[in-house]
């Protein structure tokens, strides 16, 4: 499944760096040619003559070995068809985060221009510092592919969340990348997402929980498999694909009617405020002496329910968040709405929807069918929508172990 693959990987000082030996020989053992570069710190960890058994390769450590008259930062940059960097230290993520380039690792990411998995292991606390949650949140912004640690026992006697993801997990996200086909090409793939804010003056609004994180993620896969995408967004998104910045639902309405005609799918997955303030107050609203305040609020225009009237070819999917009756609600508002697939979510589980990660829904379509997601990370919810919705059966006849689709 990886013949012809060039896989580079990049291994940093910490203490994880020796179970790197193995992912190399589950990479081989399928065929890929593996290239290694280590920071000289990871050799505290590992040798450079067992890596170089393993990959079958020459290990590059310093940046400035050039064999020819290329510079090595730049061939490894061209050769290598993914980079993993596994495991990536705090040191090295904020390196990368903030484009220092003070070693060969960090110079070669800064002029890789394929896919970068990024693994990070280290002490739980570390972990959990502001700082280097900034630094990779700065990463998924930029694209950057981020395998999470895994809570458990670490090496440096503490017990929390920091420890080296499962090396399957990582050959299993790089198989997928490496073997993923442009399923979406051509298809021009609207989505919407975050929380729509409604002003009340100039200090105050009324707005939700919604984070955007679920179309975010949709945009990212859409945009992963080839779509031309136009993220209609109440979040600040920074991405390679198109992203149209909005504030309140009349905003979003008009943003998702400029871009409707020339679409192929529409994905309502943002939640939009039922209603708005009717007079908003130009100037900050004062406090009384009177213990109760009244705002009138009006009806925000249905976008959904008007799309999916005026809709021709374009495919339209919409979402509700139930806090009860999750299915009997949903049922009800697919036929009332009129889209073509309408995506519940339970909203009163901690461990999924609003601000999460993760989520866990149920897909209906408006011949009847439903197929329920377990709960999953919001991009592979968001990859078996789009299987959903495009009828995408697996194709990968030789990779059924790595495919979700239950056709195999």
């Amino acid at each position: 499944m990886l013949s012809g693959k060039n896989i580079l990987i990049g291994i940093t000082g910490g203490i994880a760096a020796y179970k790197i030996c193995e992912l190399i020989r589950m990479f081989k053992r399928y065929n890929a040619n593996v290239r290694v570069i280590c920071t000289p710190n990871a050799m505290n960890f590992v040798t450079k003559l067992t890596l170089q058994n393993l990959s079958q390769n020459e290990v590059g450590i310093e940046e400035f070995e050039i064999p020819d008259y290329k510079p090595e930062h730049i061939s490894y940059a061209d050769e290598a068809d993914i980079m993993v960097i596994a495991p990536v230290t705090a040191n090295t993520i904020g390196k990368i985060a903030n484009g220092l380039c003070d070693n060969l690792l960090t110079s070669v990411v800064s002029a890789f221009k394929k896919p970068v998995i990024i693994a990070p292991a280290m002490n739980c606390n570390m972990w959990e510092n502001g700082i280097i949650q900034e630094n990779i949140e700065k990463l998924r912004k930029f694209g950057y592919e981020i395998v999470d640690p895994e809570s458990g026992f670490l090496a440096c006697g503490s017990e929390g969340t920091g420890r080296l993801c499962s090396l399957e997990k990582i050959f299993d996200r790089t198989v997928e990348i490496l073997n993923s086909k442009k399923k979406l090409l051509n298809k021009k793939i609207v989505i919407t997402a975050g929380g729509t804010i409604e002003n009340i003056d100039p200090v105050r609004y009324i707005s939700n929980y919604s984070s955007g994180k679920m179309g975010i993620a949709l945009a990212d896969i859409a945009s992963s498999q080839g779509a031309e995408v136009v993220l209609i967004s109440t979040v600040d998104v920074s991405r390679g694909y198109k992203v149209v910045k909005v504030k309140s639902a009349l905003e979003m309405q008009e943003a998702v009617e400029n871009e409707f005609d020339t679409a192929d799918c529409v994905i309502m997955a943002a939640a939009v405020a039922d209603y708005r303030v009717k007079n908003i107050a130009c100037q900050k609203m004062k406090k009384t002496s009177e213990n109760e305040i009244t705002i009138d609020l009006i009806k925000n225009p249905d976008i959904l329910k008007e799309i999916s009237e005026k809709k021709t070819s374009q495919i339209v999917v919409g979402f509700c968040a139930e806090s009860e009756n999750l299915i009997e609600n949903a049922k009800e508002k697919i036929v009332k709405k009129g889209c073509d697939y309408l995506i519940a979510n339970d909203i009163s589980r901690k461990d999924i929807g609003f601000s999460s990660d993760f989520n866990e829904v149920t897909i209906l379509s408006k011949n009847g069918e439903m197929k329920k997601l377990e709960r999953a990370d919001k991009r592979q919810i968001a990859k078996q929508i789009f299987e959903v919705i495009y009828g995408q059966k697996c194709d990968c006849t030789d990779n059924r172990e790595f495919c979700t689709s239950k056709s195999c």
